[in-house]
């Protein structure tokens, strides 16, 4: 490649676009991404947009986005497929630096909402485009289940400390009541350094699988299907969890998913609690299919989202 024959090391995107992939680009692709040899390229993002690659290629790129500088990685348009996704996984994706992922219209179905739950798990992922793909209910709760898992659990965890912190300050206060000015002006200042401390030694909120951003644009998602109002049900359920507790999600694009009039209200609900304890307000796109009264509530209780990978729209969801 003519990056490796100028040795060009200040670049840090690479887009490349409709590229049928030989093995042989394949290898030399990942020879710039991979941190080896004498001569490193810090590579931040790479896209390959609407690119054919084999599965072997796929497992490959894996393996060198385990030891690149990589921190965002957008495959839109590209077929990743079943055995795809599993290649870039098993090659060590959830390995390497990755925070945001993009698989927007790859051709993923409802067998990839378990993948992609182990790759949030295991690796460093927080933001995750995955719009116009066919994850529909079942690959959706596979995917939220251990994010809103974690979310309900460190919310848990932070409120008993915050219990157990006001208790204790409560039990000070009331054994210093004898004190002198003096004495307990000192106690204060002592109390205030040691709270501060504790604070900073706290639960790590940031341990375990967390989203930070979350677009899934016309998945199919709904009542379908003779299982599909159990769950769609179940799938709110998750949904709302992760509304309620995450303090780490900032975007949410569930449009074109036809959710429906009950599923709205539960999500405005959800908001509401969510301001109701203070957390940052995040920004949301649902479907229009629901009262206008239940769409309003909900856009008052968050910011509206306005999302540009929804427009590049010009080959439709590959299935």
């Amino acid at each position: 490649m003519a990056i490796r024959d100028e040795r060009y090391t200040h670049v840090q995107e690479f887009h490349i676009w409709s590229l049928s992939f030989k093995q042989t680009d394949v290898v030399e692709l990942c020879f710039l991404m991979e941190r080896r040899g004498t001569t490193v390229y810090p590579f931040r993002l790479l896209e390959l947009l609407d690119c054919r690659l084999s599965e072997w290629s796929m497992k490959r790129l894996g393996k060198a986005l385990a030891t690149s500088y990589l921190t965002t990685l957008c495959l839109d348009y590209t077929l990743v497929g079943q055995e795809g996704l599993k290649g870039l996984l098993s090659g060590g994706l959830g390995s390497g630096q990755i925070c945001s992922l993009s698989l927007c219209y790859c051709g993923l179905g409802s067998w990839s909402g378990t993948l992609l739950a182990s790759l949030l798990t295991n690796g460093p992922v927080r933001e995750l485009y995955i719009n116009g793909n066919d994850l529909q209910c079942e690959g959706a709760i596979e995917l939220l289940r251990p994010v809103a898992e974690n979310s309900q659990k460190l919310a848990e965890i932070q409120n008993s400390t915050t219990s157990i912190k006001d208790e204790t300050e409560a039990i000070s206060q009331r054994n210093n009541i004898t004190s002198s000015r003096r004495k307990k002006a000192k106690k204060k200042g002592k109390k205030t350094k040691k709270k501060s401390e504790k604070s900073k030694s706290g639960p790590d909120s940031s341990g375990g699988p967390r989203l930070e951003k979350l677009h899934m644009f016309d998945n199919s998602i709904d009542n379908s299907g003779t299982e599909g109002p159990s769950q769609l049900a179940q799938f709110l359920e998750l949904l709302c969890i992760l509304v309620k507790f995450s303090s780490q999600l900032t975007e949410l694009d569930l449009g074109e998913n036809h959710i429906g009039e009950d599923g709205g209200k539960m999500i405005s609900e959800a908001l509401r609690e969510r301001q109701a304890a203070k957390l940052p307000s995040i920004k949301i796109e649902v479907s229009t299919r629901m009262s206008t009264e239940t769409f309003g509530a909900i856009l008052r209780s968050a910011k509206e989202l306005k999302s540009g990978k929804k427009k590049r729209r010009a080959k439709g969801k590959m299935k």
